[in-house]
């Protein structure tokens, strides 16, 4: 599948976000009790090293052009590696990820706040929707640490992908994810160093196979959003939530409730329209 067709794109994004979910249960299934930075070290060089057959998108005219930006993203990968882990210890997978969908009206919001984008009724019924969704789903009863955790995780999300417009241009984005990725792995062995803890050889696995998840899903995004307008596929983005419930349920024995789907559509209904009206708004331009 290249992505050059709204079908093939579709599709991609439906691969990728079923190779997310695996990644994130990879992370669930390594469990409680494991040494977090050990596991986030293990995670960032073993991406690492399956990004490197893609050296050839290296710019080596400027190989490190745009380094202290690549700096920030990678230590912001970290912080979110650690949000990331510790929401998926606490929370049932499906709740988790329905969370992690309140990234894209972060992202809004911070677009308006920081780059003087313009805020609309849509934006606003994003927030306020994305928020009465987070409330269904957890009720305030049951707020703890892993769901501090994934809304924390959504909002560096939101600020990495923000990020991304800064990078300088006509760099590749492969060249920048290599970028990231080695700027990550300093910060992460001294916290593993730090951390002290004994090597834990159970948990490779489980880092490794998060680390190659994590990577499908950027490549099939990267081929998803490269030729074909967001706004007519990123819908297929929300067929994640559906196979969270299904690994949820079927690898840990997780069943979801009524609060969890009327939540998720308070999330994902709003962004949705958001779409919709920014491809109406890109064709009456055209």
């Amino acid at each position: 599948m290249t992505g050059k067709t709204v079908t093939s794109a579709v599709l991609l994004l439906i691969m990728g976000n079923l190779v997310a979910t695996f990644c994130d249960a990879f992370i669930k299934a390594a469990g409680q009790d494991i040494p977090v930075f050990q596991f986030i070290f293990i995670r960032a060089v073993f991406t690492f090293l399956i990004l490197i057959p893609f050296f050839r998108f290296v710019d080596w005219k400027a190989p490190l052009r745009g380094a202290k930006l690549h700096l920030l993203r990678g230590n912001l990968w970290i912080l979110s590696s650690l949000l990331l882990i510790i929401s998926l210890q606490v929370l049932p997978l499906a709740t988790a990820n329905a969370i992690f969908y309140t990234a894209p009206i972060m992202i809004v919001v911070l677009s308006t706040l920081f780059m003087k984008e313009r805020l609309t009724s849509m934006i606003v019924l994003a927030v306020v929707g994305g928020f009465a969704g987070i409330l269904i789903i957890l009720r305030p009863s049951e707020f703890d640490w892993g769901i501090l955790s994934a809304l924390a995780f959504s909002f560096v999300l939101a600020i990495n992908s923000l990020l991304i417009r800064k990078l300088p241009q006509g760099q590749t984005l492969l060249h920048g994810l290599l970028l990231t990725q080695l700027f990550a792995l300093p910060f992460s062995f001294v916290l593993c160093i730090w951390e002290g803890a004994a090597w834990n050889m159970d948990m490779v696995g489980y880092a490794i196979g998060s680390a190659v998840c994590s990577i499908g899903y950027s490549v099939a995004v990267m081929l998803a959003y490269r030729y074909v307008a967001a706004s007519k596929v990123a819908s297929a983005e929300y067929t994640g939530l559906l196979f969270a419930v299904l690994v949820g349920w079927l690898v840990f024995n997780e069943t979801p409730d009524l609060w969890l789907g009327l939540g998720a559509l308070f999330i994902i209904i709003p962004i949705v329209l958001m779409g919709r009206a920014e491809r109406r708004n890109s064709l009456a331009s055209a």
